[in-house]
């Protein structure tokens, strides 16, 4: 379809008002961050690195960014584990229920955050917490965002598959190796960026989950997200919470970017 010249002005211009919308608070947040006022006066009458330095020292943002970090990486050493295995479970194998078992996996990224904190919260003040001990803390911030992980991992390596095909499989087993050397030898290096990109997006995911962790994390175990919302709206923390949404925001584009990058070399591979 050919647009006029008129419809695709409008278009650009469109366009460039969406992104406007969207990354202009950001770049005022990060230029925030340096300015030498603490009520943000604008235009910014200097530029320091004052608020830098006293996030990078500030023992609250760094407890919380360290449980960010724990939490994604747990997080996403789950969604890839489980992930892969029912991608292929799904992908290469047809059993009776396989489409209702396709859906339960991918319906929690569906559901309304709110809904799925609330559910996490009634196990662990039901279950865990009685019967096992388990409180609110880091693992249960590790399996709340784990529900969702899955999604990322598990459409990314059934993506992969489909476009993958059998054929290199079925010659592997016809030359006489087995299921495992097939998978270690075949199937693995097929999945590699795909797991990869997968695993980035799933940490990505997790790094500034809010909902979920609202309702998962103990009183003493603040993420990077819940410290900024907790500190959010008090005026001496002001100039540090902008230094740490500038970390933040960069923290969960590098590895959307990287995944990006990584998926599409991959699937380019994959046609091949």
């Amino acid at each position: 379809m050919r647009l006029t010249a008129r419809a695709r002005g409008a278009c650009w211009a469109f366009g460039v008002l969406v992104l406007l919308f969207v990354y202009l608070p950001l770049a005022v947040v990060a230029l925030n961050s340096f300015n030498s006022d603490r009520t943000f006066g604008w235009p910014p009458p200097g530029f320091t690195l004052r608020w830098w330095d006293l996030a990078l020292h500030a023992q609250g943002p760094r407890d919380a960014l360290r449980t960010s970090v724990e939490a994604g990486l747990g997080a996403t050493a789950i969604a890839l584990v489980l992930g892969t295995l029912l991608a292929i479970a799904l992908t290469r194998y047809a059993f009776f229920g396989r489409q209702a078992i396709s859906l339960l996996v991918v319906l929690p990224i569906a559901l309304p955050g709110i809904v799925t904190g609330i559910a996490l919260q009634s196990v662990i003040q039901s279950v865990l917490q009685p019967v096992f001990g388990i409180g609110a803390g880091l693992f249960t911030i590790i399996v709340g965002h784990a529900t969702f992980c899955i999604v990322v991992v598990f459409n990314n390596v059934t993506a992969r598959l489909r476009r993958s095909g059998t054929a290199l499989e079925a010659a592997s087993a016809d030359l006489g190796a087995s299921p495992w050397t097939t998978f270690r030898l075949v199937t693995l290096p097929l999945l590699r960026s795909a797991l990869v990109a997968g695993g980035l997006l799933a940490f990505a995911l997790s790094f500034d989950e809010i909902v979920v962790t609202t309702f998962t994390a103990g009183p003493g175990s603040p993420t990077l997200p819940i410290w900024i919302f907790q500190n959010l709206f008090r005026p001496n923390q002001a100039p540090v919470v902008n230094v740490v949404a500038v970390v933040l925001v960069v923290a969960s584009v590098v590895p959307v970017w990287l995944a990006q990058r990584l998926d599409g070399a991959g699937a380019a591979g994959a046609r091949l």
